[in-house]
């Protein structure tokens, strides 16, 4: 494959993660009353810590990075957490509460490894599965012209989404290749040039952007570190090696490549030392992005130099905002119309894990009936649990997390504890036969 090529695969990724990392610091820095000076930073160290942390994952070596053609992003599962210690402790206590919770990843990466027993295709399949189904109305909102927007649901963003996800269908029904790779990146180029002469494209955030932006460490002031805010972080960064696990699964699969105990340390520690230079560069926990498994499934292109590049173009746009801006001018409706494929590739990716599964199985059944219904229900109504404490907030405020976590409770209540009830019986039985 040639550099072109390559290239071209590594920047349609960064689009298929941007909307995702750049709305966290927006929403987070605007709920804290950021000037737009320090909002500024926020995205671009956020994007230029977005790709180190890509970086670090994708790498392979003795300590960390499980090798996997992974996109790393700020976790959505951080934004509520992070304003509300913001609010109590100050801006000073988020970050030393994120450095807090990397280290301790980074430490206990080993034992986390030892949970994959505990991760089958029932759970694994049920987890991508959710995944899915729970960005399915990401895309639906940005195709309406993007939650919030004065003309959502107007026919002509109805419309343009749909031209978009179906210049992407034609690209797959009469190409092969490289132009099939590549066809989410033709399909959003096309359709912001189209948007363009509806007037749906403003240019503004490039004209304002600088040219260069130089990183510094503890630009929001030396750390704090306060034990609930610190609690409240390691909470958020189990729940991300949770849906990590996942993408990590569903990789393996699409890559044929059985991952081991090491490959989750690895993987996991990748992740905490993200976390923690996210704390010290005042950005945010980092984790995998589910969205770059849709479109991993999707291109074919499951080699690791194609998010080398993915990483290192991120790198740059950290570095440079007025580059990073043109991104920004990609409509909602044109994204929504690409995501519409990609995440409904992370569904189909999940099916197929599952079609390994046992389904004669009663128990079976009713881990991914359960996991899937609770994902799907806290997405459609997330206020149901609005009651709950903020700390348990964490766990059923994310479909996915919702989802993941009840795929793996109830596995080890069906399956993990009943072989080893069904394995002391039979000893228990054993034992009486010979006395």
């Amino acid at each position: 494959m040639n550099k072109g090529k390559v290239f071209s695969l590594g920047f349609q990724h960064v689009l298929a993660m941007y909307g995702g990392a750049i709305i966290v610091p927006l929403i987070v820095g605007g709920a804290l009353g950021l000037t737009s000076e320090q909002l500024t930073y926020l995205v671009a160290i956020d994007l230029l810590m977005c790709g180190v942390a890509t970086l670090l994952q994708v790498a392979q070596n003795r300590f960390f990075g499980i090798g996997l053609p992974v996109v790393l992003g700020c976790t959505f599962t951080a934004v509520g957490p992070m304003i509300a210690i913001g609010t109590s402790y100050g801006v000073s206590a988020i970050y030393g509460a994120i450095i807090a919770s990397g280290v301790i990843v980074v430490l206990t990466a080993k034992y986390f490894g030892k949970l994959v027993k505990f991760f089958p295709p029932v759970v694994t399949g049920s987890v991508v599965t959710v995944i899915g189904i729970t960005l399915i109305p990401v895309a639906m909102n940005d195709m309406a012209g993007g939650q919030g927007s004065k003309d959502f649901g107007n026919l002509s963003n109805i419309a343009l989404a749909f031209g978009v996800l179906a210049f992407i269908l034609l690209l797959y029904r009469f190409f092969n290749g490289f132009i099939r790779s590549v066809a989410i990146l033709l399909g959003l180029v096309a359709g912001t040039i189209v948007a363009g002469f509806m007037g749906k494209v403003d240019l503004s955030a490039v004209s304002e952007a600088s040219w260069f932006h130089m990183p510094e460490m503890f630009y929001f002031g030396v750390p704090t570190f306060n034990a609930t805010a610190i609690l409240t972080m390691v909470l958020v960064a189990i729940v991300s090696l949770v849906e990590s696990t996942g993408v990590y699964f569903a990789l393996g699969d699409i890559c044929e490549r059985k991952l081991t105990e090491k490959d989750l340390q690895n993987g996991y520690r990748a992740e905490g030392l993200a976390i923690i230079l996210g704390g010290l560069f005042n950005a945010f926990p980092y984790t995998t992005y589910s969205q770059n498994v849709g479109l991993v499934q999707l291109s074919g292109i499951k080699t690791r130099n194609v998010i080398v590049v993915a990483g290192s173009l991120l790198v740059l746009l950290g570095f440079a905002p007025k580059i990073a801006a043109i991104t920004t001018i990609i409509p909602s409706p044109v994204l929504g119309g690409a995501m519409v494929a990609m995440f409904g590739m992370v569904v189909a990716s999940g099916i197929k894990m599952l079609s390994k599964v046992d389904f004669t199985s009663q128990e079976n059944l009713l881990i991914i009936a359960c996991s899937v219904g609770m994902g799907l229900g806290v997405t459609v109504v997330p206020e149901a649990f609005a009651q709950f404490p903020p700390t348990l907030q964490i766990l059923t405020g994310s479909g996915i997390v919702a989802g993941s976590m009840t795929a793996i409770v109830l596995n080890m209540v069906f399956n993990v504890l009943k072989k080893k009830e069904t394995v002391s019986n039979v000893t228990h039985l054993a034992d009486h036969k010979v006395s």
